[in-house]
């Protein structure tokens, strides 16, 4: 009898130690950050921060070190640090200015996906871009070169500037629009002001799409520009 009552006694202490235990490392947890709640303002703050209109965004916030102890903060402010943006692989800040303070840096990654148009086939110098010329195919735009095109209107009847290979991105500075004027073709000046319009004759410098400046000699030889337009026409303020 007396050795099942002291095997209880240990067993009692043995549940009351551990119970103090418990209760001194949930009280220690509890005065320190949660790292999940540092990951999660990091989060919700380049989702707002980031501009959906150009694609799907994704955003991975990068591992914390877990052994970090850092004194609770009833409110988390995200920054981003000078000389980073919120786009591909990128660094967010998160303080602490209450009755504590502290700074940490936390990696993200932030991909935009997005229909890009791609050469469906090689394509020459000068060629006219048609619909059978390209598709669509979605990818990261935070990994691509600035300036690809996303919608038809932007490269369908274009002109191309130089060879591209199958697969490639499109890109603005790889086409042109096409020419309404050519070069030592006869135009017809037309200088609008209010209330008058006067026209003369004129040979263009140089070729020029709908809306270019483009330099024309006049019959006196004086030469004047103006902005070209279709139908052999070039607009010249007065």
């Amino acid at each position: 009898m007396r050795r099942k009552l002291f095997e209880l006694c240990v067993l009692l202490m043995t549940v009351l130690q551990s119970g103090n235990l418990f209760a001194e490392n949930h009280s220690t947890l509890s005065r320190y950050q949660e790292i999940p709640l540092i990951k999660k303002a990091v989060e919700e703050f380049i989702y707002s921060h980031t501009n959906s209109s150009s694609g799907e965004v994704q955003v991975e916030v990068g591992q914390i070190d877990q052994r970090i102890t850092l004194p609770k903060c009833e409110k988390l402010t995200p920054f981003m640090p000078s000389g980073s943006r919120l786009w591909g692989k990128t660094s967010v800040g998160v303080r602490c200015d209450e009755q504590v303070s502290w700074t940490i840096y936390v990696q993200a990654e932030i991909k935009i996906l997005a229909n890009v148009l791609h050469v469906t086939q090689p394509v020459s110098r000068d060629h006219t871009i048609s619909y059978g010329d390209v598709a669509f195919q979605t990818v990261n735009l935070a990994q691509m070169p600035e300036g690809v095109l996303t919608d038809y209107s932007q490269v369908v009847g274009k002109i191309a500037v130089t060879n591209m290979t199958m697969g490639q991105p499109l890109r603005q500075n790889m086409l042109r629009a096409p020419y309404v004027i050519l070069r030592g073709q006869s135009v017809k000046l037309r200088v609008n002001g209010r209330g008058f319009s006067v026209s003369s004759e004129g040979h263009a410098l140089s070729d020029a799409s709908e809306g270019q400046v483009v330099q024309v000699r006049n019959p006196a030889g004086r030469i004047i520009s103006g902005l070209a337009r279709q139908n052999a026409i070039v607009e010249v303020n007065p």
